[in-house]
């Protein structure tokens, strides 16, 4: 009887394993679908952009100009983003301190 103990033991550990690697493909499978599926739809997108480049519905220069302003609005909120969150932790970091005090 005690030389059966240690067996399941290490069964139930190498269960355990087996489970926590099945759990993790299942989430890794999800990302990659969510991954294809978006690249999939981006693909799309860029086939129709280049049918309506070449069909003369779109100006490859008024797009360059909009993505250039588009990138530099892009950049001036990320930074408004990375300012609000450095004034958030200051908050939380203050409402903590208030918190520990007797």
């Amino acid at each position: 009887m005690s030389s059966a103990a240690p067996d399941r033991l290490g069964e139930s550990a190498e269960w355990r394993r087996l489970e926590v690697a099945v759990r993790r493909l299942g989430s890794d499978r999800g990302a990659w679908r969510e991954r294809a599926l978006a690249a999939e739809e981006r693909i799309r997108e860029l086939e129709s952009a280049l049918r309506d480049v070449a069909a003369g519905k779109l100006d490859p220069l008024a797009l360059s100009e909009r993505t250039r302003r588009l990138e530099a609005e892009n950049r001036v909120l990320s930074q408004r983003l990375t300012l609000a969150r450095e004034t958030v932790e200051r908050i939380l970091a203050r409402l903590q301190f208030t918190q520990e005090e007797p």
